[in-house]
């Protein structure tokens, strides 16, 4: 794709340049067929002055979403133009923004242009902003919340502006259930220095926030401290002092409230010990996993494992195989992605909790059920966690539905998703076997070393790697070498540069014979390639596996090309290749 600036889609003239940039902010967010017919308008002769907007958005929407990160959103911060309307319509689209971000890995990448649209002087822009920072609030993990959303509640809150305050005012309620007690200290400072803005506006939005505000947290502040009480208090007395309170909080109108009791729902645990669990947390657990609200099952999930461990062991299997794993096979087909990936993250845990006849009979369904799922996400923690299975039954039982998992994942459309599973290769490997590996997953592992992405590239370069120094020199003569060589006569320049990667990266696992007689011949040939590019690669990779090499094959055969590569007419070239001479010559004096 070429080289698209965004500045240059708008015309200079102010009446065509407030149509593009409104027709901009619908289309980032709207419907694929408008873009379609706003090309034919163009193409038809119609309005074409919003052919470069539309084609600008066809190419984003089909783009890697690195470049909406890395290009759109800049441009977007930087240029919030006067007219309300775009404003408007940017502040509202931004909120749903998170998948064409990257997920919420990346969803704090639209705080930017949300805080400059909390700022402006027009109320409903403004407004419109805060309801989109609302709702991608909830999409941020807890230390993304703290890292970079309370952050920006901060600055808002202490601008200078009584707009940018008045905004600040929104956004409390919804990141303070999920912080440490540290930062709620903070957040309650600057809440409470708001409360006595010298700006009416200030104090009336502050005023309008305090009840979401201040019920939340004083019951949220009941559930911590209660949960710190319990710790302290002989068991005869919790039953009559907290667990009233805590009862209540997990039945909460609140979900925040009733988020707070999920998350802390471990320490309360251990805290009140084996008697209260059983008459009354299992009972709240089982509420909590069947919570209306996405984030509290969320987090009621992510405790599952940690909740079973803890149960008395004498009642454990007992309290499980009856009360909790009939909401966990619920939860596996739940309608919230989050949710069964949370669960997927630690289901696996439970196989060595219940053993190896539950585990079969029971688990096994709902691991491959979930090795299934729609959201990668859900398939890749449970591909994540596969040896505590593994450590039960034995992977085998999993193999045939495992593979189908794993190549869609490899094939995944989101270069996020095949980094990642190629970032559990070497695990997979290793317990799956070498015969297995070889018949049905070498091919993938091969497949990336020419993904178009380079980061999946170079991932797929470390991956063989781990998986020479787990299988052996051996096997990657006989397996790899001869393909990773078969890639220096590639069309492509990139993939005759993987080549050169590639041999960086295993020159040291295979050894010096495999290196000297097999790869040394291959990067020496390509010292001659067309693209200067991969000629200054081969400087790089001659030093790079130079260590490595029999003495002889460095005095008679690398030399003379690095000389030649010395007097190359591209710069780039000239230079590594000095810079490997004076490398070798550098190991020379020091032996």
């Amino acid at each position: 794709m070429n080289d698209f600036k965004f500045v240059k889609c708008f015309s200079i003239d102010p009446r065509v340049r407030r149509k593009q940039q409104g027709s901009f902010a619908l289309l980032c967010g709207g419907d694929p067929n408008l873009i379609q017919s706003r090309s034919k308008m163009a193409g038809a002769g119609g309005d074409e002055s919003l052919y470069p907007i539309a084609v600008l958005i066809d190419e984003l929407r089909n783009e890697d979403v690195q470049r909406t990160r890395t290009e759109l959103l800049p441009f977007l911060t930087d240029t919030i133009y006067d007219e309300d309307e775009v404003l408007l319509a940017l502040a509202e689209q931004l909120g749903s923004f998170t998948v064409l971000v990257g997920g919420p890995e990346f969803v704090h990448c639209l705080l930017p242009p949300l805080e400059s649209l909390a700022t402006v002087e027009e109320t409903v822009v403004r407004d419109k902003a805060v309801d989109s920072l609302r709702k991608i609030s909830q999409e941020h993990s807890p230390v993304d919340l703290e890292v970079h959303f309370v952050p920006l509640v901060k600055r808002l809150a202490s601008g200078d502006w009584f707009t940018s305050r008045t905004s600040a005012c929104g956004l409390f309620s919804v990141c303070y259930p999920r912080v440490s007690s540290n930062v709620k200290a903070e957040i309650r400072q600057h809440f409470r220095t708001l409360c006595s803005d010298d700006t009416p506006m200030v104090r009336r939005a502050a005023a309008s926030k305090l009840g979401e505000f201040a019920k939340d947290s004083v019951r949220l502040l009941a559930v911590e401290a209660g949960v710190s009480i319990a710790t302290l208090l002989p068991q005869e007395d919790l039953e009559a002092l907290v667990m009233p309170t805590l009862r209540q909080a997990a039945e909460d109108k609140s979900w925040r409230v009733r988020y707070m009791v999920a998350d802390k729902f471990s320490e309360l645990q251990k805290a009140v010990g084996p008697e209260i669990t059983k008459n009354d947390l299992v009972p709240a657990f089982q509420s909590l996993l069947k919570d209306c609200e996405a984030e509290v099952r969320a987090a009621a999930a992510n405790k599952v494992k940690v909740f079973c461990e803890n149960l008395p062991e004498d009642s454990r299997e007992t309290i499980i195989m009856t009360h909790i794993l009939p909401c966990v096979k619920e939860l596996v087909s739940d309608t919230n992605q989050h949710v069964k990936s949370a669960l997927a993250s630690v289901i696996m845990g439970l196989s060595t909790i219940l053993g190896k006849d539950n585990t079969v009979e029971h688990l096994l369904p709902l691991f491959l059920a979930q090795l299934k799922d729609e959201c990668p996400e859900v398939r890749l923690n449970i591909i994540s966690n596969l040896d505590c299975v593994n450590e039960v039954i034995g992977i085998r039982q999993l193999s045939q539905s495992l593979l189908p998992a794993i190549v869609e994942l490899a094939e995944d459309a989101k270069w996020r998703v095949r980094l990642a599973i190629i970032e559990y290769m070497p695990l997979l490997a290793g317990q799956l076997g070498v015969e297995f590996f070889d018949e049905k997953l070498n091919s993938l592992c091969m497949a990336w070393l020419i993904d178009h992405v380079y980061a999946i590239r170079e991932a797929a370069t470390c991956n063989l790697m781990k998986l020479v120094e787990k299988f052996g020199a051996e096997w990657a003569q006989n397996t790899i070498v001869p393909k990773v060589l078969g890639m220096a006569n590639d069309a492509n320049y990139l993939h005759r540069m993987t080549t050169l990667f590639c041999i960086n990266a295993l020159s040291e696992a295979c050894g010096q014979e495999i290196t000297t007689k097999h790869m040394l011949p291959v990067v020496l040939k390509m010292a001659t390639d067309q693209v200067a590019n991969v000629r200054f690669n081969v400087a790089k990779s001659l030093q790079k596996i130079g260590p490595v090499l029999e003495s002889s094959a460095l005095e008679a055969e690398v030399k003379p090309v690095l000389e030649k590569l010395a007097t190359d007419q591209d710069m780039d070239v000239k230079y590594f290749a000095q810079e490997a001479m004076s490398a070798s010559d550098q190991n020379d004096m020091n032996e």
